[in-house]
């Protein structure tokens, strides 16, 4: 059997371990950013009442993720290398001031709890997809399919607010964000053994970072309504 791509030549293993050493190491930062931002957010009751008790706050932030989730992965040839990043740990900050009312709406030991859990299943998937020779695209194409599904099902969920609808939309969720996490793996890699150019390498990088932060994030969300249900103040 003929091997992968980037098991070739010395110039393509290490463009492949520089880039993902980035990915993790940018991701990482993203997640902390976004731990601080929510931790400030939520102990501070006048920071909680201004950004989600102002609709036109709440709806701005909500809009301006969005608007940011879209640009960079479309925009990104177009930016600097410095510019991307920056975007990156301004998107990891609004998301961390979004995820702010878990620490009231959950205890800090189910979140703990929860992110080592979250942990140890991304870093798992990660693993796999980094390492497995199966090519998982076919994957990657249902689970997006199946994420636009559980996106018109998470909406009407909030209409009809069924408690047995928002169990079955938890467990699918965990199950489509594990399969990303190994899917998106998979792809950065592939993209950093088919480019050796240094710039856009280092974009790749903090694409890559993105998406794996998007894939950690909404796994440890969904893990969280699963063993938080019980534990809600």
């Amino acid at each position: 059997m003929t091997p992968p791509p980037y098991y070739g030549s010395g110039a393509i293993v290490n463009q492949v371990n520089s880039v993902m050493k980035r990915v993790y190491v940018r991701m990482f930062i993203g997640l902390l950013i976004s731990a601080f931002c929510a931790l400030g957010v939520a102990s501070s009751a006048a920071a909680m009442q201004f950004i989600f008790g102002n609709q036109l706050v709440f709806w701005g932030m909500f809009i301006v993720m969005l608007a940011m989730a879209w640009i960079l992965p479309t925009r990104m040839a177009k930016m600097s290398t410095s510019t991307c990043l920056l975007l990156f740990c301004v998107f990891s900050a609004i998301m961390g001031v979004w995820l702010a009312p878990i620490f009231i709406a959950y205890r800090i030991g189910t979140i703990v709890y929860t992110f080592f859990i979250t942990a140890g299943t991304f870093g798992a998937m990660s693993v796999y997809g980094y390492f497995t020779k199966s090519d998982l695209s076919k994957m990657g194409t249902y689970l997006m399919m199946a994420l636009f599904g559980l996106i018109i099902a998470s909406v009407v969920n909030i209409f009809w607010a069924n408690s047995t609808m928002e169990w079955i939309i938890s467990i699918v969720g965990v199950l489509i964000f594990t399969g990303l996490t190994a899917w998106d793996t998979q792809q950065v890699k592939r993209l950093a053994a088919a480019n050796l150019d240094p710039q856009l390498a280092d974009k790749l990088a903090t694409m890559g970072a993105l998406n794996l932060y998007l894939d950690f994030i909404n796994l440890f969300l969904f893990l969280l309504r699963i063993f938080g249900g019980g534990s809600r103040d």
